[in-house]
């Protein structure tokens, strides 16, 4: 998959650690396949996904995911009494 540049990428809300591992594995995607295609090393996606909530450079947890937005999860934020989600989007985005 090609690798995704957040320049251009507008971002919504802030995502959380189960929403990342959620939207990879909804994908398909190894660890290895994420750290990929968001430029960054496996080492950092074990500890985004790992983490309590949301931790590191907002850089980075930006570049995962418009990664997944391109490779078409849509983030579902918390509202409701229900908390945050993922799932496929109708279409890839362009970004």
């Amino acid at each position: 998959m090609p690798r995704v540049s957040i320049s251009s990428c507008p971002v919504k809300r802030m995502i959380t650690a189960a929403q990342v591992k959620a939207a990879r594995v909804l994908l398909g995607l190894s660890q290895r396949d994420l750290a990929e295609i968001s430029d960054l090393g496996i080492a950092t996606v074990k500890r985004l996904e790992t983490a309590a909530e949301p931790r590191g450079a907002v850089t980075t947890i930006l570049k995962v995911q418009a990664a997944l937005e391109k490779a078409g999860i849509e983030f579902i934020p918390a509202g409701a009494g229900k908390g945050p989600g993922v799932r496929l989007s109708q279409e890839k985005q362009s970004c």
